[in-house]
């Protein structure tokens, strides 16, 4: 019986209980993750791509 009334009461309280925002918001947020993702990516891969390339100097140099 535990389970049964734990899948009852966690139904009732998603159809109920829970707030849902709308599907234009859902959209909204997803494009800015979507944005934010992209963005956060590119910074990511500058950095990275600055200090292969000022390792890679420091190396030369010192070899």
């Amino acid at each position: 019986m535990g389970i049964v009334n734990y899948i009852k009461e966690s139904y009732r309280e998603l159809t109920n209980e829970v707030t849902w925002i709308s599907l234009e918001e859902a959209q909204k947020q997803t494009v800015l993750v979507i944005v934010f993702t992209i963005i956060f990516s590119l910074a990511v891969f500058i950095t990275d791509k600055f200090f292969q390339t000022l390792l890679d100097k420091i190396f030369h140099f010192f070899s």
